[in-house]
């Protein structure tokens, strides 16, 4: 969608985060909203994610600003930068500040699991590097999921995986696909391409490891609970530690056919550690 999250209309990035020098403390961040109080912490492991969003608390971005998208089983969504007193009736989605976050997806170790804070951002078709949007976070909630659920979605990762390397390969060898064409040897173009699609099945093979779940994220996964199928995709940079309830308030609430509340959330942050 060319909304954030799961889309948010995205620049490139157009001026630099400033790097905090390492720490080992991670930082706590108090979110105040109309329904209760959530305290979330910061990666360290993410340093550019943090950093950003530290900076964004202390100019006060965020005061204000609604939990625009929830869905229910899945995560809220807050940080368009236009959704400040904007009426009921607005659709909201597409307010960012201008520049995005280079990815830093830390994987398998930091996954989509209930409580994670993750960064919204545009589609693969607009952003291939898969680039954060630099204010729209969302906090999963996610579902319980079947080990049999896991397990078909390793064999979909896998398959994604092999074709991403089929794809790969054609690429590489576009030109050599094209004198086939010119040649009008089918035999050949046929014979090409089935030795492409063998290299890939070999190469996916020793790969398989990164389609798989870890038996932490299967754990997880089958007792508390996530939204597994956005792993490796979206920047996963910190997590709740307190007010998990509240999420579960936000997630609960009405929302209209855009998936905004009925009634405004708001938001205010401030760092207490």
């Amino acid at each position: 969608m060319k909304r954030i999250l799961l889309t948010i209309f995205t620049f490139t990035l157009l001026i630099k985060i400033p790097i905090m020098q390492a720490q080992e403390k991670e930082t706590k961040i108090l979110i105040e909203t109309s329904l209760g109080d959530i305290t979330i912490k910061l990666y360290n492991d993410t340093p550019l994610h943090r950093d950003n969003f530290i900076k964004l608390e202390q100019d006060g971005t965020y005061d204000g600003l609604l939990f625009h998208r929830v869905i229910k089983d899945f995560m809220i969504q807050g940080g368009d930068t236009s959704s400040k007193d904007a009426p009921l009736n607005t659709q909201l989605g597409e307010g960012d500040l201008g520049y995005t976050v280079p990815a830093e997806f830390i994987y398998p170790k930091l996954f989509h699991k209930k409580g994670a804070l993750s960064a919204a951002r545009t589609g693969d078709d607009v952003n291939p590097e898969k680039e954060s949007s630099a204010s729209q976070f969302y906090i999963v909630t996610g579902k319980i999921f079947t080990s049999q659920e896991l397990d078909m979605m390793e064999k979909n990762r896998f398959e994604r995986l092999k074709q991403s390397i089929i794809n790969r390969l054609q690429s590489d060898n576009k030109e050599k696909v094209k004198e086939l064409y010119k040649t009008g040897d089918r035999a050949k173009l046929t014979e090409f391409r089935e030795q492409i699609v063998a290299e890939a099945e070999t190469e996916a093979k020793n790969r398989q490891a990164e389609a798989l779940f870890t038996e932490e994220q299967r754990n997880i996964y089958t007792t508390i609970g996530g939204t597994p199928h956005l792993d490796g995709s979206y920047t996963v940079y910190g997590e709740v530690t307190d007010g998990m309830d509240v999420v579960d308030k936000i997630q609960n609430q009405e929302t209209n056919y855009n998936d905004r509340p009925l009634t405004n959330i708001s938001m205010k942050m401030r760092i207490i550690e």
